[in-house]
């Protein structure tokens, strides 16, 4: 009954019953395939269940110390000095001062949250702000053009949103959807880390800085995780609107 309950309670909080709804360009994104999401989609579900039965912080959404890997996971992620064994299927492993960690570093979340084969700040900013921030985002106005990245990645995401965010009906709600959706811009659709969108001669540089809506900024995914690292109680509050 527990373990139909964590499926039951990731699949609805995290959207997890939708990580078959995209599926990445096999041509851009060749190590990606069922096996591998399958283990993303496990690491995530072990790790909330880990987070629930032992009452650790709710910091660890954000940040932790572990999290569960196998070893088509722990290549994928590139972390090749952690003790995970060969063929031991999933297994919990410390992760130390490694920057990959906690719910929104996992690869089931990056790619429920991406469009297929490019990333949205809208999407990942939207998503963060409903499932972890506890903040309702509302419906765009109507006969307001949808933003579509550049899948060639020679104009950044960035400069897209810029233009858009110059309506008045737009901008209000972007303060607070774009400063997490820029900040998790450093992974691609399947958690690879990148520095760049496209290919390299083509590319605009990804820039994932930004000002959260009350005015403070970071310059990384890290930087934007600080400031909400030292406001748990927006963090226990939205996690408590999501399981009731």
């Amino acid at each position: 009954k527990a373990e139909r309950f964590f499926k039951s309670f990731t699949d609805q909080w995290l959207e997890l019953r939708e990580i078959d709804f995209t599926q990445p360009d096999p041509k851009r994104f060749r190590q990606f395939d069922p096996t591998l999401q399958n283990a993303m989609v496990e690491e995530t579900r072990l790790f909330v269940t880990e987070l629930i039965k032992k009452d650790l912080s709710v910091k660890n959404l954000l940040k932790s110390e572990f999290t569960f890997l196998n070893t088509r996971l722990k290549n994928h992620y590139g972390l090749k000095n952690l003790p995970v064994k060969s063929g031991k299927g999933m297994q919990k492993v410390l992760l130390g001062q490694n920057q990959r960690s906690g719910l929104l570093m996992q690869g089931s979340i990056l790619k429920v949250t991406a469009d297929g084969s490019v990333t949205s700040p809208i999407l990942r900013g939207v998503w963060i702000n409903e499932r972890i921030l506890g903040y309702h985002i509302p419906p765009p106005p109507p006969n307001i053009p949808a933003v579509e990245p550049d899948i060639r990645g020679a104009v950044s995401i960035r400069d897209q949103l810029a233009k858009h965010t110059t309506q008045t009906s737009c901008a209000g709600c972007h303060a607070k959807i774009d400063p997490p959706g820029f900040a998790l811009e450093s992974f691609d659709p399947i958690g690879n880390f990148r520095t760049a969108y496209g290919k390299k001669k083509t590319s605009a540089k990804v820039d994932p800085s930004g000002e959260t809506h009350e005015g403070v900024a970071f310059d990384n995914f890290e930087g934007w995780r600080n400031i909400y690292l030292e406001r748990p109680e927006i963090l226990a509050r939205a996690f408590a609107m999501n399981v009731i």
